[in-house]
């Protein structure tokens, strides 16, 4: 679950982009992608059509209008009023397992996203810097 701040911006479709050109990886992974911003619906709707990345998004826009999920989540900037790109890894129970938090003019890794689910759906201990395939740490 992501969330970007307006549509019609520069560096969130680049993001939302890349997220769905990854779309089948976090499908391999029983992962279920939604992203969300304080746009409303028709502004979303606008934006996909407006934009020919974004037009096959293979995953739902949430429209946060109201700003209460974005502010329950700490995530609604102050002074504009707008929420932060934040990304939740959430598991099968409904538990946050990871939250990033990046300012408004940085984009996040997509990669990093994946690696860190493959890192929790490991089972193990995984090490700082560890890679899909790498061993994790064993405790005997």
């Amino acid at each position: 679950f992501f969330f970007f701040f307006f549509d019609f911006t520069f560096v969130c479709p680049t993001e939302i982009t890349s997220f769905n050109n990854h779309f089948e990886e976090f499908e391999k992974r029983n992962c279920i992608l939604f992203v969300s911003s304080i746009d409303s619906e028709f502004v979303h709707l606008a934006w996909r059509n407006a934009d020919a990345n974004l037009k096959k998004l293979k995953f739902p826009m949430i429209a946060d209008t109201s700003k209460s999920l974005s502010k329950k989540l700490g995530i609604l900037e102050k002074e504009n009023k707008i929420a932060y790109r934040a990304t939740y890894i959430i598991d099968p129970d409904g538990v946050i397992q990871h939250v990033s938090v990046n300012g408004l003019n940085v984009g996040r890794n997509v990669a990093e996203t994946i690696r860190l689910l493959d890192a929790f759906q490991n089972g193990g201990l995984v090490p700082c810097d560890w890679q899909p395939g790498q061993a994790t740490i064993q405790v005997n």
